[in-house]
């Protein structure tokens, strides 16, 4: 067992809180001796708490392990310890922090979740930014976090979808991105001016957010976009769909052979078709009316696979009228899609979604 402490360069930084080291360790280093202290009731005394960190969230410590595997992982931002002076020593004159090689010496005041994602990770050269507060009283530990997690503005999601169009490597996002763009940009397009591209409303027009969009569409491209934006960075080809799998996956293999223009022509047949369907719920604003927002766009992205493999095996092509002879069946009329009937959110989603089933008579796919 390696008993010699943990040795790193750092940088001094003074600030109103305090005097503070900044510096680069390695992961697997910081694993070692950090802990999260999460927030709890002591001894079941609702007036006594303890700790300062929230829960740790699975779903995203499995989102991150999968992420930090990935060709161009990073976590350039620092993440935050507080250590005792009796752990902790800082050479001023060599500019070298050391800190005992012992589990549980350091408390992690922000970064847990980062932490965790490199809980399995096996390669080298994974090296973190660490900030550390040396004798730190807990009070300002509690308000640092507290002030790190209230002040930071959340990036929209529509907005990094928006930022993918500058990556030169071809990956799920950035199809769908594009897809988007052109859909919201082309002449009579069932789309011109409805989608927020950057998640925030330009005009009066615009229904659905770029993420809503690109959300509903990416889950017919990939099970798994991150894994497959790194293949493909990497120089490498994703695995075609077979058979089955391409049932569930429709445009998975027209993504795969670069068919991008063909993803955005079948997506344009289909809505044209409701758009001539229903004339005035699909392209009209009125009060109410959810089949042009993210409630009625979504039950119709979910049938879009029983339509489509209605019609053709996957990979296909569809025309605007094929697909109207789908939804000349569905005996629903403009003022039927309204908050009332289909309730805003995935319980109005689903309903629309089996009533689309129901009338057309389509079964489920497998």
């Amino acid at each position: 067992m390696n008993e010699l402490p943990i040795q790193f360069n750092c940088i001094q930084v003074t600030q109103p809180i305090g005097t503070f080291y900044v510096g680069a360790i390695e992961a697997g280093d910081l694993l070692g001796i950090s802990f999260a202290d999460v927030r709890r009731i002591e001894d079941q005394d609702i007036d006594k708490y303890l700790g300062i960190q929230r829960e740790l969230s699975q779903p995203r410590i499995k989102e991150l392990r999968e992420y930090v595997r990935t060709i161009d992982a990073t976590f350039p931002t620092s993440i935050i310890i507080a250590i005792s002076s009796e752990n902790a020593v800082f050479d001023q004159e060599k500019m070298i922090m050391q800190i005992k090689r012992n589990a549980g010496v350091a408390r992690i005041i922000d970064g847990q979740h980062r932490i965790a994602g490199l809980g399995d990770y096996q390669r080298r050269n994974f090296q973190l930014n660490v900030t550390v507060f040396v004798d730190m009283d807990l009070e300002d530990q509690a308000m640092v976090f507290a002030t790190i997690n209230l002040k930071q503005t959340k990036v929209s999601k529509s907005l990094a979808y928006d930022l993918y169009e500058f990556t030169k490597s071809r990956s799920p996002q950035k199809t769908c991105h594009n897809v988007a763009k052109l859909l919201n940009k082309k002449e009579d397009s069932p789309f011109r001016n409805k989608i927020k591209i950057l998640g925030v409303a330009t005009n009066l027009e615009e229904t659905l957010t770029q993420a809503t969009f690109v959300d509903k569409l990416i889950g017919y491209i990939s099970k798994n976009p991150m894994q497959d934006r790194d293949v493909l960075k990497r120089g490498d080809r994703p695995a075609m769909a077979g058979i089955q799998e391409s049932r569930r996956l429709i445009f998975r293999n027209m993504f795969l052979d670069e068919r991008d223009a063909e993803i955005a022509d079948v997506l344009w047949q289909y809505f044209k078709a409701i758009e001539t369907r229903w004339p005035v719920a699909w392209p009209t604003l009125y009060r109410g009316n959810i089949l042009n927002r993210t409630t009625g766009f979504s039950a119709l992205m979910r049938f879009l696979r029983e339509a489509y493999l209605n019609l053709v095996e996957p990979g296909s092509l569809v025309t605007m009228t094929q697909f109207l002879g789908i939804f000349a069946q569905i005996d629903l009329n403009d003022e039927h899609f309204n908050s009332e009937k289909y309730k805003t959110g995935t319980g109005g989603e689903a309903s629309l979604y089996n009533d689309l089933l129901r009338y057309s008579g389509l079964a489920i796919q497998n």
